[in-house]
């Protein structure tokens, strides 16, 4: 996660479920100077086992490390690589801001069939009452990833989303 002057709480685990329900793990990540700093760490789901004490990085290492871990995709299956593409692409566009819509979330479906879910919703600051859309994306491992993702994202932007997706 990005360092800035400005300390954010960071939530560092995910275990496939709720925080509020399992817990997770959380920090906060802070620029100081020319050190990055993690440090209040927090254990939400087992108090008992206890959280490191502040870890401090070389700024410069830490930006380069992080851009080197951004930059690599070759852990990513085609679901993870379309789901990256479509958000790059739509929040790039501005294509759901053109409709007075904002994508809400991207979900992966892993189990078969695999797949994306692109969320979104109208704008609360529009007329018409909050309704809530979804675009169920297949994915398959047959079709290169980055034709999929153009494919989708020519399948979204063909027409008025609010028209194309499900309500939920």
């Amino acid at each position: 996660m990005a360092a800035l002057e400005e300390p954010r709480q960071i939530e560092l685990s995910n275990n496939d479920c709720d925080t509020g329900c399992c817990g997770g793990v959380f920090v906060t990540i802070q620029r100081q100077g020319n050190r990055v700093v993690w440090s209040s760490w927090l254990n939400t789901d087992d108090t008992r086992v206890p959280v490191p004490v502040d870890v401090h990085f070389d700024a410069a290492q830490y930006d380069a490390e992080l851009a080197r871990a951004v930059a690599d995709t070759s852990w990513e299956e085609p679901v993870d690589t379309v789901a990256r593409l479509l958000c790059q692409e739509l929040v790039s566009s501005g294509w759901f801001e053109r409709w007075e819509c904002v994508v809400n979330r991207v979900e992966l479906r892993r189990d078969a069939p695999e797949g994306v879910k692109v969320h979104f919703s109208r704008r609360r600051n529009t007329v018409a009452p909050l309704s809530d859309f979804v675009f169920d994306l297949p994915v398959t491992r047959d079709e290169p990833a980055g034709e999929q993702a153009r494919r989708l994202i020519d399948l979204i932007t063909a027409d008025d989303p609010r028209e194309t997706a499900e309500r939920r």
